[in-house]
């Protein structure tokens, strides 16, 4: 059986994000998961893999976006203190961060969260209608330079062929917590330099319901890795 949540992470940490589409994943990931802060973040998250970085990112924003909610003095708005990149020394022992990652034990959770988040960075890669089938085998090249598992390949490239289904995806978002996830899944796949992307982007953020200060802390979060 394949580990998608491995796979996820092969995706986040090698740069086959960048084949998709020239995106951040690679070059973020790196720096969360494969460098020293890796030792701080818990038995817990190693294990739970790519799923732990995406719910990582998603819930430090998600956490800044609620301190932020009241809008007194002490609540300064999302734009007036840009995050800085993050420590996650401690961070999935909090009780508020449970709702971001499956439990550990649950491998069919993690591996059905692992399996929606490849899917929305593969939506959003194709949604500036750019890949064409010299693209196409660029990214194979890639899956095959992975070093992943035959099944977890053979999964991957098969996902790759699937016609993109947004309402599937959006139906994932079981919970506000997914639903961020899923945005910055999405933007780790692309650089949004197109009117196509920025309008995906603007789409699937609607139809997750995602309150527009919460969309921008998420993008602020993305570009501060």
């Amino acid at each position: 059986m394949a580990d998608i949540n491995k796979l996820l992470g092969s995706l986040l940490s090698s740069g086959a994000a960048t084949g998709f589409a020239g995106g951040l994943a690679g070059g973020m990931a790196s720096k969360m998961v494969k460098k020293k802060t890796v030792k701080k973040m818990g038995k817990n998250a190693l294990k739970l893999g790519g799923v732990a970085a995406v719910g990582a990112l998603a819930y430090t924003a998600y956490k800044r976006y609620n301190d932020n909610q009241g809008g007194g003095p002490s609540n300064p708005p999302p734009s007036a203190a840009k995050p800085q990149p993050m420590d996650v020394a401690g961070l999935f022992a909090t009780p508020e961060a449970a709702a971001f990652l499956p439990a550990p034990d649950d491998e069919a959770a993690t591996n059905e969260l692992s399996l929606t988040l490849v899917r929305a960075m593969i939506a959003a890669a194709r949604s500036d209608g750019r890949l064409d089938a010299q693209e196409s085998q660029a990214i194979f090249q890639k899956i095959e330079a992975l070093g992943l598992d035959a099944e977890s390949q053979n999964l991957l490239v098969q996902e790759m062929g699937h016609p993109v289904d947004v309402d599937a995806i959006v139906n994932s978002a079981t919970s506000p917590e997914v639903a961020a996830e899923i945005y910055i899944a999405s933007l780790m796949a692309v650089d949004v330099d197109t009117p196509a992307e920025k309008s995906y982007l603007g789409m699937l953020a609607a139809r997750l319901q995602l309150p527009p200060q919460l969309v921008t802390e998420l993008e602020l979060q993305v570009q501060a890795q």
